[in-house]
């Protein structure tokens, strides 16, 4: 939004610069006390047409530094002897842009062309016509707007590189520290973790061979070890996911889906579009918002069914999780970790992630990944 701002503000500014420029021109131009024929007419025009280009300088600043040079020169042709000042305003904005050989080579034919011009409008001295010429633009004056774009343009390449190293070096903090994090937790909880899922499942063994009941708390203790175990397999696995191991993707979906459905959940899979290949990023990321989708739904939703939607679109995969569990829109619930985390991976990628109950019953994930942009 911010930038939307900023967009607004440049585009206000671009054209006050361009008024201010035709207005400058037009007052020199009348001070010259020219005739209302037609060529004056045509001069007048070229002296606004020149200014007011400058207002597009920073979307076409080749197309905007061509009116002008031509602008100059056509006003000249007509006897106005007016700086170019709008042509020095379209060189700074090309050179800026990083337009260095056509600003040069329409520079020069600017150049070349001035002191025809004022042949054309009616000096018969050579000299004086180039003594003209070299008044409407000074070539000093043309290398320094020339220099000062170029000075911008690799001090804002600067600046971007600048930022880029800062991002990588905070990625890869964050990937130290995540898998810092991983080696902790394994250190720390998945040995006492084994340890009880393994006593669990021998007191249970033990207790049936016996013919003795088996008690309820140690049934839940086996079960919570199990579930305890999955879960911190699944944590290290996403906190060692990164760009250097090999990740799960979209061709792990079906086994999610599969998994899910031995779970007691009716899940199923649908694809659409024509499949292709997306980047590693973007199909790890829909691994992730299916798998936590699947996740809560098994957890939290007391549903029956899930379905998984995957939309190849020429631009954006789509993925869609619904559900038919108790979620409705009067009982929303609290947004947990897990959406979260879904919420910032999607974002990562320039997409767009809904996650709320559904008008008909359920809840409903939906998420739109830029192909292209993630490439």
């Amino acid at each position: 939004m911010s930038k939307g701002r900023f967009r607004v503000r440049a585009g206000v500014r671009d054209w006050l610069i361009a008024l201010g420029v035709a207005g400058a021109l037009l007052v020199t131009g009348l001070s010259g006390q020219h005739s209302a024929t037609g060529l004056g007419l045509l001069g007048y025009v070229l002296l606004a047409v020149g200014g007011l280009a400058l207002a597009a300088g920073r979307r076409a600043p080749v197309a905007v530094l061509a009116v002008t040079g031509l602008s100059v020169v056509g006003y000249q042709a007509a006897g106005f002897d007016v700086a170019a000042v709008a042509f020095l305003f379209a060189v700074y904005a090309a050179m800026r842009a990083g337009h260095r050989l056509v600003t040069v080579a329409v520079s020069v034919a600017v150049l070349a062309a001035l002191p025809l011009a004022a042949l054309v409008s009616g000096l018969h001295d050579t000299g004086e016509a180039f003594a003209q010429a070299r008044g409407a633009l000074q070539i000093a004056w043309l290398i320094a707007a020339g220099a000062a774009g170029e000075a911008l343009r690799q001090a804002e390449q600067r600046a971007d590189e600048a930022e880029r190293t800062r991002e990588e070096t905070a990625r890869r903090r964050a990937d130290e520290e995540r898998l810092h994090i991983a080696r902790e937790l394994h250190d720390s909880l998945t040995h006492q973790i084994s340890v009880i899922k393994v006593q669990s499942e021998a007191a249970v063994h033990v207790a049936r061979k016996r013919g003795e009941p088996v008690p309820e708390a140690l049934l839940a203790i086996r079960e919570a070890g199990r579930e305890a175990s999955r879960e911190l397999r699944a944590t290290l696995e996403a906190l060692r996911d990164d760009d250097t191991t090999p990740p799960h993707g979209l061709d792990h979906v079906t086994e999610l889906v599969e998994r899910a459905g031995k779970s007691g959940l009716e899940a199923t899979l649908t694809i659409e579009g024509r499949r292709h290949d997306v980047p590693t990023a973007v199909g790890r990321t829909a691994y992730r918002v299916v798998q936590e989708s699947l996740t809560n739904i098994a957890r939290h939703a007391n549903a029956g069914t899930a379905s998984v939607h995957i939309d190849y679109r020429p631009d954006t995969l789509a993925i869609r999780i619904d559900d038919d569990g108790e979620a409705t829109p009067d009982s929303a619930p609290e947004p947990g970790i897990g959406l979260l985390g879904m919420r910032e991976r999607v974002t990562a990628l320039g997409g767009r992630l809904r996650a709320e109950p559904r008008s008909e019953g359920g809840f409903t994930v939906q998420a739109e990944l830029p192909v292209e942009r993630a490439s």
